[in-house]
């Protein structure tokens, strides 16, 4: 086998609740990048994936466990490793040209040398004519161009890219892929090892070596796939789509809290646990689809991915509030509808609603633990605050409001309660008034 360059063992990482406690995020990660390899690591929004970027850069501490660099334990930041962010990262007010030669400004590189280097790889990623440039000017593929070169001038043994292209339009985020696997292929860049977490699994499958699947609450390496076909690789080959159809089903092959998609037997939450990212029009949606032809009922996941236009994490997401709520369920990676979805189709507006209503009720206990607040509080209205401090005991500040917002959005929609957006108070629906007899 190849040589190592990167090693995690055991590592763990946490950050503290609201309450104090330490909640996990990371556990037990054991995982080696080696020479002259591609890895892309697969896993839901919140999984950790980035913390462990982070860990590897060496931009944050473990909490647990050991990280090698080449064998020797590593202590803040390795000069071998270089990251490009989803975000782009960009100083605004820097040039193309400064922004590209900040690290080496940063190392003492004398002028003249640092603005060969950089000119060197503006030039290579295809940026030639855009030195004077300011990221405002620039359009989304080529900020992410500049943040690319801005790690490439390091000339990095490892390159992390976390979600690097997934800011972008499919167009530009394909070809910018391809310049990059032209680049390592081709010998052009010194780089030795990439890293690409990503939520889109074609382009998983279309980059890497190996492909990881990460669980979720907390954090580790679930599943491995080591993929041998030869680059370059054609999206549309039987090769590739078998392999692509082998990610979706590792990644629906363990429950929903651990990083797949949730199975029958947990379809119950607890009060303080993530709620699937799923907007109201796009569960419709897919209720829609898999009623109607080609799929009558029952679907294969990456057949029903190419009939949406949504991601690969915004899919899965999507399927897990279908199963959550017993609209659809899962077996053999396919996902079928149940008679319940079967009925919520073909019901009117109304109808729709009672039935959503029910099962946020029977299903989510959050939402249910909001309705019952209301029901006995006097006024009828409590603040959105109230709720967020729960769950913050138990969740982040960030995934806090994510499920807040959630909750709120589908509890609208079943008609269970209403929300003030100017004044951040829940509160139940009125009543429609009768008339007299």
């Amino acid at each position: 086998m190849s040589t190592p360059i990167v090693e995690l063992k055991a590592v763990g990482k946490h950050f503290r609740a609201a309450d104090g406690s330490a909640r996990s995020v990371l556990e037990g990660v054991d995982f080696t990048l080696r020479e002259g390899e591609i890895v892309a690591l697969l896993g839901q929004s919140g999984s950790g994936k980035s913390t462990m970027l982070r860990i590897m850069a060496g931009l944050i501490q473990a909490d647990a466990g050991q990280v090698l660099y080449r064998g020797m334990p590593l202590y803040g930041t390795a000069r071998g490793i270089r990251m490009v962010f989803q975000s782009f990262a960009l100083f605004p007010w820097l040039t193309v040209q400064k922004n590209v030669e900040l690290g080496l400004e940063a190392q003492g590189m004398a002028p003249e040398e640092r603005a060969r280097r950089a000119e060197k790889v503006i030039d290579l990623i295809g940026l030639s004519g855009f030195e004077g440039a300011l990221p405002r000017e620039l359009s989304g593929g080529m900020r992410q161009r500049v943040g690319i070169a801005r790690a490439l001038v390091m000339e990095p043994e490892v390159l992390l890219m976390d979600e690097a292209f997934s800011a972008l339009d499919v167009l530009t985020g394909e070809r910018l892929r391809e310049e990059i696997l032209d680049l390592w292929q081709s010998g052009q860049i010194p780089t030795k090892a990439i890293l690409v977490v990503s939520h889109n699994i074609e382009e998983a499958v279309m980059m890497a070596d190996r492909v990881l699947i990460f669980a979720s609450d907390p954090g580790r390496v679930r599943a491995e796939l080591p993929i041998s076909l030869p680059q370059p690789r054609k999206a549309e080959s039987a090769e590739v789509r078998q392999l692509i159809d082998k990610v979706y089903e590792l990644m629906t092959a363990s429950a929903g809290k651990r990083g797949g998609l949730i199975s029958e037997k947990e379809v119950k939450l607890a009060l303080g646990d993530r709620l699937p990212q799923a907007d109201i029009a796009h569960m419709e949606g897919i209720l829609q689809l898999l009623v109607a032809e080609p799929f009558h009922g029952r679907a294969d996941l990456p057949k029903l991915a190419e009939e949406t236009e949504l991601t690969d994490a915004e899919l899965l997401e999507v399927l897990n509030a279908l199963i959550l709520l017993g609209f659809a369920y899962l077996t053999n990676g396919d996902i079928l509808l149940t008679e319940l979805g079967g009925r919520y189709v073909k019901a009117g507006n109304t109808e729709r609603q009672e039935m959503f209503g029910k099962q946020l009720l029977e299903h989510v206990p959050l939402i249910a633990y909001i309705c019952h607040g209301l029901q006995q509080d006097k006024s009828g209205d409590l603040p959105e605050d109230l709720f967020l401090k729960l769950l913050r005991f138990t969740l982040s500040e960030e995934e806090a409001e994510r499920a807040l917002r959630v909750a709120i959005e589908w509890g609208r929609y079943g008609d269970l309660f209403e929300y003030n957006f100017n004044t951040g108070v829940i509160q139940l629906p009125e009543e429609d008034e009768q008339d007299e007899v």
